[in-house]
């Protein structure tokens, strides 16, 4: 005879708050552990180095992508699938990381960040397993890379809110110094990565981020608890869809601004282009309307009158406008140029200019941690300013050397180059993150990657102009003269002449052999074999385009010297040591 249970049967709801509660109980003592925040610092700083990891790897690898799904980039239909495929992850996480920081400030951070880490590693699966080729298969990939930002954004925006929640105030800055020099140089591992296993096989590229993504997604779920402040809101939607429209606009603009248009270099008389930049800025400056009259804004207006978050953002976009575009120029400058003549053939040059700009990567990773460490005792301020005249010496001291330079000083200014933004970057970072109040970190972290996400942006847009406004006087000369000389017929030459510098620029870019991809098999098969040997040679493009293209190079780092000293100044102006250490209120934070 079976014993009836006469115990109490507890209703469905009580016993899932049971569970809820036991649960919170255990990530109560797993967090009060002084291992718990090492713990957290380790997991976001390896999603961080993962996300930033991907803005660059395709850098180096879109020859073998564009060659794996049969397209030629270089092709004038063809070159906006190749800027968006470069530039459309980075704008998406310009545009999301706000709104991921104020849905993380809402609802849990943790459990924002744990869902990028998912969304980024499925959206890598999706683009290892390309089947589809040619435009076809390209529009795939832009669209698996635009949502696999939607991940990154969730990582970026949520990382650094998670380090300030579990790290006491006098070790934020050596934290959040490792955070955020792991996402800097993982822009630069990327071009190595992307260079390695490009030529292997181009589903490398996206695979290797499965792995980590995969051991990331499980261990941050079983891991990271939210130790930090919710605050409960309303969705701003007006101010979510104004925000993402201008921004999205404006960075398309941008964009399509560096491609030619009619019988201009450049698209920035493009009435379609200049339509996007107008309506971009003033859907923005509708949004900052919004934004002062909503009751719960998706991006905190009053945060900028704390005088230290202000200062330090400025900083950060103009450090970011300076450093963003000199990986575009390093790569064109080594590839199409120095690495040649050094006896390296085309085809090799990208993962040689990843190589060789390694001292760069050198100075981030020894710097960063270091003067994190230090501003915790010190504060932001001095590290900081000095971090960005060094840089800006740096970037002297690369417009001083010649483009057919010894590797040694062009190595030692790397190295000064990466140490000056090392030293600027992860006190910076603690200097903002240390100015917000608990319940704002999220959106506060998620307003200050996106200042630097979209420099980013808007530096390829400022540098290649630059570069291609400093070759568009002397190239086409240059060029049709030297091709006359060695046999090319003059109808030929005139028609490479023509073409706009852009196309130069991204031959040396995507590691082409630039003057037999201008001028075509047709060409260089009726050339005598010794001509068609030398123009296509190592020696003869890199001699014909170094003297324009040190027009261009002093431009380009008259630009980055300016943003640098100009960063100096807004880093100088952000106050002495500073952290928020006000009680929790309803109402804004209040100046410094």
């Amino acid at each position: 005879m079976s014993v009836r249970d006469t115990r109490p049967t507890l209703p469905r709801r009580a016993t899932l708050s049971t569970r809820a509660a036991a649960r919170a109980r255990r990530a109560a003592v797993r967090t009060a552990s002084p291992h718990y925040r090492w713990i957290a610092l380790s997991n976001t700083t390896l999603g961080v180095l993962m996300a930033s990891i991907n803005a660059s790897i395709l850098l180096i690898a879109l020859p073998d992508i564009f060659r794996g799904i049969g397209v030629n980039p270089l092709e004038p239909g063809n070159t906006s699938l190749m800027l968006w495929l470069i530039m459309g992850y980075m704008v998406v996480t310009a545009v999301l990381v706000v709104s991921f920081g104020r849905l993380g400030d809402m609802y849990g951070r943790v459990r924002m960040y744990n869902a990028g880490f998912a969304i980024f590693t499925i959206f890598s699966i999706l683009l290892a397993v390309t089947w589809m080729h040619g435009t076809a298969g390209a529009l795939w990939m832009i669209v698996m890379r635009i949502l696999q930002g939607v991940g990154g954004a969730m990582l970026f925006a949520n990382s650094n809110a998670i380090i300030t929640d579990a790290f006491p105030v006098h070790q934020r800055g050596l934290a959040l110094g490792l955070n955020q020099v792991a996402g800097i140089a993982g822009s630069f591992i990327g071009l190595i990565i992307g260079g390695i296993l490009g030529p292997i096989d181009w589903r490398l590229v996206f695979l290797v981020s499965v792995p980590v993504g995969l051991i990331g997604t499980v261990w941050a779920y079983v891991s990271l608890h939210d130790t930090g402040v919710r605050r409960r809101a309303r969705m701003d939607w007006w101010g979510n869809i104004t925000f993402a429209v201008g921004l999205v606009a404006l960075l398309v603009g941008i964009t399509y601004g560096i491609q030619p248009y009619g019988t201009h270099t450049m698209g920035w008389e493009n009435p379609s282009v200049l339509a996007a930049m107008g309506g971009g800025i003033l859907v923005l400056l509708i949004f900052c309307v919004i934004e002062t009259r909503v009751a719960e804004p998706m991006f905190h207006l009053a945060l900028f009158r704390i005088r230290a978050f202000t200062a330090g953002n400025l900083a950060s976009l103009l450090s970011s406008l300076g450093r963003g575009g000199l990986m575009f120029v390093l790569i064109i400058w080594l590839q199409g140029i120095w690495l040649p003549q050094h006896g390296y053939d085309f085809a090799s040059t990208p993962l040689w200019a990843g190589i060789y700009m390694l001292p760069l990567t050198v100075g981030f990773l020894i710097a960063g941690p270091v003067s994190g460490w230090l501003s915790d005792r010190f504060g932001a301020r001095a590290f900081a300013t000095g971090g960005m005249l060094v840089a800006a010496a740096s970037f002297v001291w690369l417009l001083l050397l010649p483009v057919d330079f010894t590797y040694l000083p062009f190595a030692s200014a790397l190295l000064l180059n990466g140490i000056g933004m090392g030293v600027f970057a992860s006190p910076n970072r603690a200097g903002i993150m240390n100015s917000l109040p608990p319940g704002e970190r999220g959106v506060g972290a998620g307003m200050s990657t996106v200042f630097q996400n979209a420099a980013m942006v808007l530096s390829i847009g400022i540098f290649f102009s630059l570069m291609i406004t400093g070759l568009a006087h002397s190239l086409p000369g240059a060029l049709q003269s030297g091709l006359v000389a060695h046999g090319v017929p003059a109808a030929a030459a005139a028609k490479v002449a023509a073409l706009p510098p852009v196309s130069v620029l991204f031959a040396s870019l995507l590691g082409y052999n630039p003057v037999q991809t201008l001028l075509g098999p047709a060409v260089i098969s009726q050339l005598p074999a010794s001509s068609a040997a030398y123009l296509t040679g190592r020696g003869f493009f890199p001699s014909l385009i170094s003297g324009p293209f040190a027009d261009g190079l002093t431009v380009a780092f008259a630009f980055a010297i300016v943003a640098c000293l100009v960063a100096a100044v807004a880093s100088a102006l952000r106050g002495g040591k500073y952290a928020y250490s006000e009680p929790i209120s309803s109402s804004a934070p209040g100046m410094e």
